[in-house]
């Protein structure tokens, strides 16, 4: 039996939430059992009232405001332990079109991928600014260089899981689980593809994106940050070889001057350049002990999926 929970992370969501249940679907070809999970992230209004009314299986409640990363996350693990084998996540304003699931998780059911990203008609967004659709397509470039896959639209919320994908997952980050989750999807290798789907109209402004300089900011040091922790060896023996080489060549050039007799006025770059290549090295080091990190970080990230594959396998034998 293949089991399906499509999950709404939410924060005051009264208003949007009816309109986004009634269009999700209860049954799906291919689909045994359909079910539904909302992430209360402290809600101070209706929101689990009108879940509970509209036939919401499942209901996690935060006490308080936790931010949509740890929603998400949250929502993961409760599918994974209520026996899910394919997690969809979608919005609480109904920016996606729900009928658009079938198409979203096919890719998991031919097995063709483990991770599946819905693709936004951004060109065709209307209450997408110019600038806002260029910062889409940038932040989705760049995403794609760190994480080496050909995700079109990083940001998209609305993605497909297979089991096996939502074990690996970890979000660090505490602003927004999207661009991460791909880039550590490319880097352990779980198969990611995406789908062309459709959107509905604005129902309330993005709480995400409060600002452009917000968001771009947020962003860049999210993608840093996670390009940091799975290529640390890369990142510090980078950034050492640059400050190495600058202080080489002022080395070069105090002995240069010094050999031609001119030494004595250039005593600023000999201390310069004995800075800079004493901070590569320091890098290196650095960049030494975050790669014995970063083994020690996939070992136990190993060892994690391997308990949650033993403790689903004996819930399953004891079922």
């Amino acid at each position: 039996m293949i089991k399906l929970i499509i999950q709404i992370p939410c924060y005051n969501e009264e208003k949007s939430l009816p309109e986004t249940l009634k269009c999700l679907p209860k049954k799906i070809e291919g689909i045994d059992c359909v079910e539904w999970l909302i992430i209360d992230d402290g809600s101070n209004d209706r929101t689990i009232e009108i879940a509970k009314l509209n036939g919401v299986d499942h209901i996690i409640r935060f006490p308080q405001n936790q931010g949509l990363a740890k929603a998400f996350i949250a929502g993961i693990d409760a599918s994974c332990a209520r026996g899910a084998d394919i997690i969809v996540n979608t919005d609480a304003d109904n920016q996606y079109c729900a009928d658009d699931i079938p198409k979203l998780i096919r890719p998991i059911l031919t097995r063709e991928a483990d991770m599946v990203v819905g693709e936004r008609p951004i060109s065709e967004i209307k209450h997408f600014s110019p600038l806002k659709k260029a910062l889409q397509r940038f932040g989705s470039f760049v995403v794609r260089q760190l994480s080496h896959t050909d995700i079109v639209d990083a940001p998209s919320g609305f993605r497909a899981f297979s089991k096996h994908a939502a074990m690996q997952l970890n979000v660090f980050n505490e602003y927004t689980y999207t661009l991460e989750t791909i880039i550590q999807a490319g880097h352990k290798g779980i198969a990611i593809t995406s789908v062309p789907i459709r959107v509905n109209g604005e129902t309330r402004p993005s709480r995400l994106v409060k600002s452009v300089f917000s968001y771009v900011k947020k962003s860049g040091l999210t993608m840093l940050r996670i390009f940091v922790t799975y290529r640390p060896l890369f990142f510090f023996v980078t950034l050492g070889g640059i400050l190495s080489s600058f202080g080489f060549v002022l080395a070069l050039r105090f002995l240069y001057h010094y050999f031609m007799g001119d030494g004595d006025g250039m005593v600023q770059s000999l201390i310069l350049a004995a800075l800079m290549m004493g901070s590569g090295f320091f890098l290196m080091v650095t960049a030494l002990i975050a790669d014995l990190i970063s083994v020690n970080r996939k070992l136990l990230e190993n060892l994690q999926v391997k308990i949650s594959r033993i403790e689903d396998s004996l819930s399953s034998g004891h079922d």
